[in-house]
């Protein structure tokens, strides 16, 4: 195989009765087969056979889902929770850590090998609640600086601090 078509991602089409069929290999795939080809890092991308449009993500949420239905899974209720609060105006943010810290985890592991997957899994269930934190951190102080603009310029019907204090009048009332 050369280098051009290892690298041109490879056609898997979902038609209708929801089955993914590879191009490649004129064949049916399930979606532990999709994971598959995520884990032996195989270029591919899902379109709808009759309109085209890219159905690659949603696939492989499904596969996620897959995954985190059987055995251990990765995202608590609360993890999961908290990703959807993230939707709105903290996405980018979130969405850039997490791809960032994701890749970050892949590099090592590529760097240092399957001999150690034992030792790294440990590293990183005593990392969890360190990342947790520092995240939890950014978020507060983001939060923070958000409201204070907020209430320093009077942005979405908030009034400065200077002018929600109660004026008096002469009169003592």
């Amino acid at each position: 195989m050369t280098d051009n078509n290892r690298n041109t991602p490879r056609l898997i089409k979902k038609y209708p009765n929801r089955r993914l069929y590879d191009t490649h290999t004129s064949s049916h795939l399930t979606l532990a087969d999709i994971r598959q080809l995520v884990v032996d890092k195989v270029p591919f991308q899902v379109v709808d056979a009759k309109s085209g449009e890219d159905l690659t993500r949603s696939i492989l949420l499904q596969v996620i889902l897959e995954a985190e239905s059987g055995g251990e899974p990765i995202f608590s209720s609360e993890m999961l929770m908290g990703i959807i609060q993230f939707y709105g105006p903290y996405q980018g943010v979130l969405g850039s850590y997490l791809d960032k810290s994701i890749q970050t985890v892949i590099d090592i592991q590529s760097q240092t090998g399957a001999q150690s997957t034992e030792a790294w899994s440990t590293f990183m269930h005593q990392q969890a609640p360190v990342m947790q934190d520092l995240m939890r951190q950014y978020v507060d102080q983001s939060k923070a600086l958000y409201l204070n603009t907020q209430n320093m310029f009077g942005l979405f019907g908030a009034k400065p601090a200077a002018d929600n204090e109660p004026k008096k009048n002469g009169d003592g009332e």
